[in-house]
């Protein structure tokens, strides 16, 4: 009985990697605006997905889950984002093509994609590191912004 279970033991997969954590982002603290820069939406959708992803990495869901789940906490500043690119001329029926893909996309489209994208490198990157999540308060990462 002993042998077999240990036999069952050597099949779970104990893989251990080394963590590079010289790849891990710093969380410095939120300060004030001094200076007005102009927000093109990417940056604050950028930052709530590094946030969230490295806060969320630690689940032990497949990275494309977690990547889609850091995508929904961040769909605040994602739908601001869209909203900018409403206002634009051609607004969100603007087409054109992609300029990684080559296929037809739209601003809203390349949204997506991109916090998409962000996130999934962020998960993976937090976990490659062994990465540190941010900062939080009240279960949302410091500098999350709604």
């Amino acid at each position: 009985m002993c042998l077999g279970i240990l036999g069952l033991a050597a099949c779970d997969d104990h893989r251990q990697v080394a963590a590079n954590p010289k790849i891990c982002a710093e969380f410095k603290p939120v300060k004030a605006a001094g200076m007005a820069v102009p927000d093109d939406g990417a940056g604050p959708l950028d930052e709530c997905v590094r946030r969230w992803a490295y806060s969320l990495a630690p689940s032990r869901d497949a990275a494309e889950v977690v990547a889609e789940a850091v995508v929904g906490a961040c769909n605040a500043p994602l739908a601001k984002w869209n909203s900018q690119a409403l206002g634009q001329p051609g607004g969100a029926e603007a087409s054109a093509a992609s300029l990684t893909t080559g296929q037809p996309t739209t601003p809203i489209a390349e949204h997506n994609a991109f916090g998409h994208a962000r996130a999934l490198l962020y998960v993976v990157q937090a976990r490659a590191g062994a990465c540190a999540p941010p900062p939080a308060t009240g279960g949302v990462p410091d500098g999350v912004g709604g």
